[in-house]
């Protein structure tokens, strides 16, 4: 006896499937693509409501614009948000150039509170230049928030507000903070792992007193220049900072437009020692500075698994004491180290830069790699010539790492 057709036709496996997965699926996909499954078929139509996690960036906005829908890109964002059924986890809004006349400080208000009631975990914000955008109050609301990061943006939390119960990573860069307490909107994060703090206008700067009591925080980026100038006239009070941080396992510190670290803050020696710690990145160091050369001695040899090693050199708007193989670096005192990856760029070809390469190579048995770069340092070609001769004897150091000079 034969089968009904109906019996025979094959089943849509990817409609029966759960609408947790489906949703695992769409979320998957640029936002403009999830909703075009709605044309598939009649159990796709409203499929795309589904979606919990929604990027609108740069690919968002030419998509837009190469459909000449460009102008309606904040009222398409609404109208999406709308039709939205379940929880939005997710919500990233790079704003380009060409929306600036588009969007305004209402328009990000009214989304902000339609998903403080969505439950938002990760939220991005990001405008590179321009007025920054004034965020509502809503913002404040969304105790549901794990990440969080704002680019060019102004607030001022409700003295309501007593911080982010969940919040796992912050992420501030060119923020406006209204109240004189900005320290204290992070510090109401008790269980913060991530904190970067980027140029911020606050009237108070970050005091490390506040930075020190994240005791879960396990990645740290400071922009020094953001902190109160007391806190940074002596290298001890980053050194204290950090033992006051047992869990922290990568810090990234960039000296731009930091006049900081005296000659008598220097000369101090820190017994605390950073065990935990395995990446370490120092931005825009004056490394021709025996205060700064010396700080960054002193980091390196009080981190015993130190694995990884970023330094970027610059040079500092206010005259300090020339380094020359610095009398308060003894490179013999120290014992073996972890290293396994090290990167000097922008080197300025100086005979501190030569010590500070060759001691991580003789002290370093694991180090594979040391990848070294001056070609963005304004160099002159005959001195590039001459470091790199010197970098060449630097081999016999180490019969394991591999120098690479561009």
């Amino acid at each position: 006896m034969k089968r009904k057709a109906s019996e025979s036709a094959p089943k849509d496996v990817i409609c029966s499937m759960p609408d947790i997965v489906i949703t695992n699926i769409l979320d998957r996909l640029p936002i403009q693509d999830a909703v075009r499954t709605s044309i598939l078929s009649s159990n796709w139509r409203f499929k795309w409501t589904m979606l919990s996690q929604l990027v609108f960036d740069e690919n968002f906005y030419t998509y837009l614009e190469n459909t000449k829908y460009e102008k309606n890109y904040g009222r398409i964002i609404s109208r999406l948000l709308l039709h939205l059924k379940g929880v939005i986890t997710k919500f990233v809004l790079f704003v380009v150039e060409q929306t600036y006349p588009i969007l305004d400080d209402e328009d990000i208000a009214n989304w902000i509170l339609f998903l403080s009631g969505k439950g938002i975990e990760n939220l991005r914000i990001s405008k590179l230049i321009g007025p920054p955008f004034k965020l509502p109050a809503h913002l404040f609301s969304c105790l549901e928030l794990k990440h969080m990061e704002l680019h060019s943006c102004c607030f001022d939390p409700p003295a309501s507000f007593h911080g982010f119960p969940h919040l796992l990573s912050l992420r501030l860069w060119n923020v406006q903070y209204e109240s004189t307490k900005f320290g204290q909107f992070f510090t109401q994060c008790p269980v913060l792992e991530i904190l970067n703090i980027g140029f911020n206008f606050s009237p108070s700067k970050v005091k490390l007193a506040e930075i020190a009591k994240l005791k879960n925080l396990k990645v740290l980026y400071l922009l020094l220049s953001s902190l109160e100038k007391s806190m940074i006239k002596s290298s001890i009070g980053i050194f204290e900072l950090m033992g006051f941080l047992p869990k922290l396992q990568e810090l990234r510190l960039n000296f731009l437009l930091c006049k900081c670290f005296t000659e008598d803050g220097a000369t101090k020696r820190s017994p605390t020692t950073f065990p935990c710690l395995e990446t370490l990145e120092l931005s825009h160091i004056d490394l021709g500075s025996g205060i700064m050369l010396s700080f960054a001695f002193e980091i390196i040899t009080r981190s015993p698994n130190l694995q990884t090693l970023r330094i970027t050199a610059g040079k500092q708007d206010v005259d300090l004491p020339p380094a020359i193989c610095s009398p308060e670096v003894d490179y013999s005192t120290t014992g073996l180290l972890q290293l396994r990856s090290v990167e000097f760029m922008c080197c300025k070809a100086s005979e501190d830069e030569v010590c500070l390469i060759k001691y991580l190579l003789t002290s370093s048995p694991f180090l594979k790699v040391v990848v070294i770069s001056s070609s963005n340092s304004r160099v002159a070609p005959d001195e590039q010539l001459v470091f790199a001769k010197k970098l060449l004897k630097l081999h016999r150091a180490s019969p394991v790492a591999e120098i690479c000079f561009f």
